[in-house]
């Protein structure tokens, strides 16, 4: 069985006005694929061992490609992605995914995003996500349950087919409705295509999953959504404005990407999605109830960019609930005690101005085994307000 235990990353981007307009604007026929790798760019920290993008075009007619998707392993995936990228998958949805696993089985096929074809638009179903299920027993036994029979005993794949199989539900619901409504032939495609309910999907999908996820997903008809667990494990961010809806994992990528204010970010909150529609018309919708906040300390001590504003904070006062019993630890004897910051961004100040490529660099030739990283998390933080010549 696939044990993900996943740091991973995600970015996504709906662009909200015909392609010829970024085109026109910025210069570009790219413009899209451009502001995904500069949010996949500064999320390298979250994954070295993968990475797969997707995208989505509204306008494909019938007998033409209008979802692709590109993977690749290693730590140059992102560039060798990339390279790959032609016109002819510009589109106005598009998704990203960084994959580090800390543990669980390696390869390509593991690489998200996740593809499920399908001849009618709407049940195309493409998937990512920064998870980790702790209950994919049971959704096997699910799946089999109702007589079907998965290729792969993996969450992944698995997340892939109960989702895929409430989606093709929601596409049959709305066939009988265009039925009944007298529409045919391509008719009822469109009628399909136009009234999706994302939200539906995800409460029938996510209502059997245990564990801590932001799942992220693009329809062949044009529907995007992420949506986090209800406990808020692993963290989403989201801006908005008349020419884009984006997605990510931390707050500071979405600024710095699109030229943002911290207060132009908001976060997902525990149990809720971010949906857009095939129209462009976005909203939120809570798909489970938030049960008492448990954020991943792991990812917002070691893998968060130190530059967002409550990261710096919270691991300021972190180091200053922990200092005195470190120092009574070691007796008070500094002068014979080395502390060391995991990461270096963690020091005081460096979270400001932090160099985003030195900082990947570090992480990519200096990342501590597991053994030791556990070992050293703890002394992450100790000397928030100390005198800097305590600080060795």
């Amino acid at each position: 069985m696939e044990q993900l235990k996943h740091e991973c990353g995600v970015a996504m981007i709906r662009l909200l006005k015909p392609l010829d307009y970024y085109a026109h604007k910025y210069g570009s026929w790219a413009y899209g694929f451009n502001k995904l790798y500069l949010m996949m760019e500064k999320q390298h920290n979250r994954g070295q061992e993968g990475a797969g993008i997707a995208s989505v075009s509204l306008t494909g007619e019938p007998g033409t490609e209008y979802m692709f998707r590109e993977k690749a392993e290693g730590k140059d995936a992102i560039t060798e992605i990339f390279s790959r990228v032609t016109k002819e998958m510009a589109g106005e949805l598009l998704m990203g995914h960084l994959r580090y696993s800390t543990t669980g089985k390696s390869g390509l096929q593991y690489v998200h995003p996740f593809l499920r074809r399908n001849n009618w638009r709407a049940k195309n179903l493409c998937l990512c996500g920064n998870f980790n299920m702790t209950n994919i027993d049971e959704v096997f036994q699910l799946l089999t349950a109702q007589g079907q029979s998965p290729r792969i005993y993996g969450d992944s794949y698995l997340t892939l087919e109960l989702m895929g199989h409430r989606l093709d539900r929601e596409v049959e619901r709305l066939f009988v409705e265009a039925k009944k409504m007298g529409l045919e032939g391509i008719d009822i495609t469109r009628h399909i295509d136009d009234h999706v309910e994302m939200a539906n999907v995800l409460r029938t999908t996510m209502s059997h999953y245990d564990g801590g996820y932001v799942m992220c997903g693009l329809t062949g008809s044009g529907e995007m959504f992420s949506v986090r667990d209800p406990w808020g494990i692993r963290p989403a961010f989201y801006c908005r404005n008349d020419e884009l809806v984006a997605v990510a994992s931390e707050r500071p990528v979405l600024q710095t990407t699109f030229n943002l204010q911290c207060e132009d970010i908001h976060e997902l909150k525990p149990g809720e999605a971010l949906i857009v529609c095939r129209n462009g018309e976005s909203r939120l919708e809570q798909i489970l109830p938030a049960k008492k906040l448990s954020a991943c300390s792991f990812e917002r001590i070691y893998f968060s960019r130190g530059s967002d504003r409550d990261i710096y904070q919270e691991r300021k006062r972190l180091g200053e609930q922990l200092t005195p019993a470190i120092l009574k630890s070691v007796d008070g004897d500094l002068k014979n005690t080395v502390f060391s910051y995991i990461p270096n961004t963690a020091e005081v100040g460096l979270e400001r101005h932090q160099d985003a490529h030195l900082h990947r660099r570090q992480l990519r030739t200096q990342r501590p085994g597991r053994a030791r990283l556990r070992h050293q998390l703890r002394f992450a933080e100790t000397l928030r307000g100390q005198p800097r010549h305590h600080r060795r």
